[in-house]
């Protein structure tokens, strides 16, 4: 577990703001996974290892009005993928959180996040990464990401002026650390792209620690 101390300086955002195409549209975060809402389960498993959370999401917040939660509009507009939601988190943070130094992000799909995501994330970057971010199964996760605050200005260049779009286009550009998780009883990154996923899912919960 992360030292209290540590911790209040990590703050994290779900990123939910996609248009899920491949699950017809709407929220998968909100999807009924045994008997919860996907974000239900990610929530219970990120919350306690940050000082404060919010919700990357666009549209009409009072849909999740039962998750307590600040809910942050993109706020650059057309959907422009994940680093604008990254940013969006980021500049809640500065504003609402400014002892914080680090961000959190994580998918509205992904239910079986590690309970050690944040502390070793915090030790890669002591360790003298710039940015970091997750990996398994031998390939990168770019979403779930560990951004310091003071690059807020830097990603907002790179998002508006640069209209740069890609994760992996952007991080690049500074000393990035992969930390591995293994895959084995299952992939902690498992995110749910269809139907089958969330069946599959119901599963792993069963043998996820």
């Amino acid at each position: 577990m992360i030292e209290a101390q540590k911790r209040g300086t990590v703050v994290a955002v779900v990123l939910a703001g996609g248009l899920a195409r491949r699950m017809g549209g709407g929220d998968k975060c909100l999807l009924p996974l045994a008997g919860r809402p996907l974000l239900a389960h990610i929530l219970e498993r990120l919350k306690p290892q940050v000082s404060a959370l919010a919700l990357n999401a666009n549209g009409a917040v009072e849909r999740f009005a039962g998750f307590g939660l600040p809910v942050l509009p993109d706020i650059v507009a057309g959907f422009p993928g994940p680093l604008a939601g990254v940013l969006t988190g980021l500049t809640w943070a500065r504003k609402a959180h400014p002892q914080a130094h680090w961000l959190v992000s994580v998918p509205g799909d992904g239910p079986l996040l590690p309970h050690d995501l944040v502390v070793r994330f915090v030790e890669a970057s002591e360790a003298g990464a710039e940015l970091v971010c997750a990996a398994s199964g031998g390939r990168n996760h770019p979403v779930i990401g560990f951004w310091p605050l003071s690059l807020t200005e830097a990603l907002r260049q790179a998002v508006v002026e640069e209209e740069i779009r890609k994760v992996d286009r952007w991080t690049a550009r500074y000393r990035l650390s992969a930390v591995t998780w293994p895959t084995t009883p299952h992939d902690p990154f498992f995110n749910v792209n269809s139907p089958e996923d969330l069946h599959t899912a119901e599963g792993l919960l069963k043998i996820s620690r």
